[in-house]
């Protein structure tokens, strides 16, 4: 993995390779905003395992070609749209639907489920996920590194 894509704090993040029975968060490591939640995931992760015990979340950069030999059916359209995790037992959610597994998954994120989970809900949180992954480049434009500026902004930052 290029250091570039995991961002500078990659080192505390659970890497997929030594945790082989953690879920496998796929995320956009050329994306600062994206990398501040990975962190942040890493930490509520941390935070629920305070006794010990293994992660229960590992982490990679979409742009790791690991990614297209292991998950090949999750495109890199699909993955520039919205975070995916591979469950253990290889279920795929993305996007809102992830941040709702996601939920049910960290001790930390239970006070969300009430809130997540309201039936009927799902399409609300999908297309709130939508909007934040549409501006997530916006938000960080001036820290915009890599092939990144190019692909949301054209080349000009």
């Amino acid at each position: 993995m290029l250091a570039t894509d995991r961002g500078s704090d990659a080192d505390s993040l659970p890497e997929l390779d030594s945790h082989p029975d953690a879920d496998v968060v796929i995320y956009d490591g050329q994306c600062q905003f994206c990398r501040a939640q990975v962190e942040r995931l890493a930490g509520f992760d941390r935070l629920g395992r305070r006794f010990g015990g293994p992660p229960r979340l590992t982490f990679i950069s979409l742009h790791d070609p690991r990614v297209r030999q292991r998950y090949p059916e999750l495109t890199f359209e699909m993955l520039m749209q919205q975070m995916y995790v591979v469950d253990r037992f290889g279920g795929r959610h993305g996007g809102a639907d992830a941040v709702r597994y996601l939920s049910r998954r960290l001790k930390v994120l239970w006070p969300l489920v009430p809130i997540l989970h309201v039936p009927f809900s799902a399409h609300l949180w999908r297309w709130l996920y939508a909007q934040v992954a549409r501006q997530r480049y916006r938000w960080n434009k001036p820290n915009c590194d890599g092939d990144a500026c190019e692909v949301h902004f054209g080349g000009k930052r």
